[in-house]
């Protein structure tokens, strides 16, 4: 790591926990720079292990063996403490703008490497609005989910593989991990990552998807397949 680019925004990580989780998020800002500036501010109280801009440039922030303070308030599989468990991986992204290719190529690199290093399967590899979906909406409806998933960097729902009737909607949601939130709060962050651009009420689409991440993933099954 370059010094002149670390930030001092980091702390231990709570309980001995290691990292098992790996959030992207966009910075919402004008450059990569600014928030390169934002992140490295001590007074801003944020941060995140890697930044990656819109050319492909990779910075390391934090060490991987530290806390970076990226995702706040939020839960995921019943990890409330999303940062002492969790990767960030900020992408430097307005928020409603493509992802360019070679910053794609190089987020698939890092993510690549932070999974072989901590042996976090691709399930566990989630958006910022996943775990905080009554606040947050990064990486948003323009994030290849898909491509992350093609590659085993991510997972994508299998609806060509049979499986038990579908349920509930928000109960299978929240055993693949999501929060215990309103259904539409849950709905709108299922959307955000599998179904952009869907609206109205839940619908059998959203539920069938669902219940099959559930059923390969769900937090309560000891043998969940990877």
């Amino acid at each position: 790591m370059d010094d002149r680019r670390l930030s001092p925004n980091f702390g231990e990580r709570r309980g001995g926990a290691v990292p098992s989780l790996i959030v992207i998020h966009y910075t919402a800002m004008e450059s990569c720079a600014a928030a390169r500036d934002r992140l490295c501010d001590p007074l801003a109280e944020v941060s995140a292990h890697w930044l990656i801009s819109r050319h492909g440039t990779i910075d390391a922030l934090v060490d991987e063996a530290h806390r970076a303070w990226h995702a706040g308030a939020g839960e995921w599989g019943g990890v409330a403490d999303v940062n002492s468990h969790s990767i960030g991986v900020e992408l430097d992204n307005r928020g409603n703008e493509p992802f360019p290719e070679p910053q794609m190529a190089a987020l698939e690199h890092v993510l690549q490497g932070i999974m072989t290093r901590w042996s976090i399967p691709p399930h566990r590899v989630i958006g910022h609005s996943d775990m905080a979906p009554d606040r947050k909406s990064d990486p948003g409806t323009r994030f290849d989910w898909q491509r992350l998933a093609r590659q085993g960097l991510s997972v994508w729902p299998d609806l060509a593989t049979p499986g038990a009737p579908a349920r509930d909607f928000v109960s299978q949601a929240c055993r693949f991990g999501y929060p215990a939130l309103g259904e539409d709060v849950v709905l709108r962050a299922f959307r955000l990552r599998f179904r952009p651009g869907a609206t109205g009420p839940v619908c059998l689409a959203d539920t069938a998807m669902a219940n099959n991440l559930a059923l390969r993933f769900g937090v309560d099954e000891a043998d969940a397949q990877a």
